[in-house]
């Protein structure tokens, strides 16, 4: 391939990923959504978030099978619960990871 062709190649692939991320912010950018649109859309974030987590807490890796006794759920209930009394996200953090630590020494 040419030196114009890795051009037109790299602006393609720059228009399909810039086109279909700012055509609707463009289009929705002075428009009132419904409520309950708004509503829907502010738990897809807690949807992704649970679908991207819940493999690793609740299955083994092998077999996917329910394992409710993984290090990992262990450590992320007392996490979960530190993260809903303080509302930092740093602590957490640390937390998690500390606990992580602990429990990867004991276990």
């Amino acid at each position: 391939m040419s030196f114009v062709d890795y051009l037109f190649l790299f602006g393609g692939m720059g228009l399909v990923t810039y086109l279909p991320r700012s055509l609707p912010l463009l289009y929705l950018a002075h428009k009132k959504l419904p409520q309950w649109l708004i509503d829907w859309l502010s738990l897809i974030p807690v949807a992704i978030l649970s679908a991207l987590l819940a493999p690793s807490l609740f299955t083994d890796s092998a077999t996917r099978n329910i394992e409710l006794g993984k290090p990992e759920l262990l450590v992320a209930i007392p996490t979960l619960l530190f993260a809903l009394k303080t509302r930092s996200l740093g602590g957490t953090v640390l937390i998690g990871m500390l606990l992580y630590w602990l429990t990867e020494m004991i276990i």
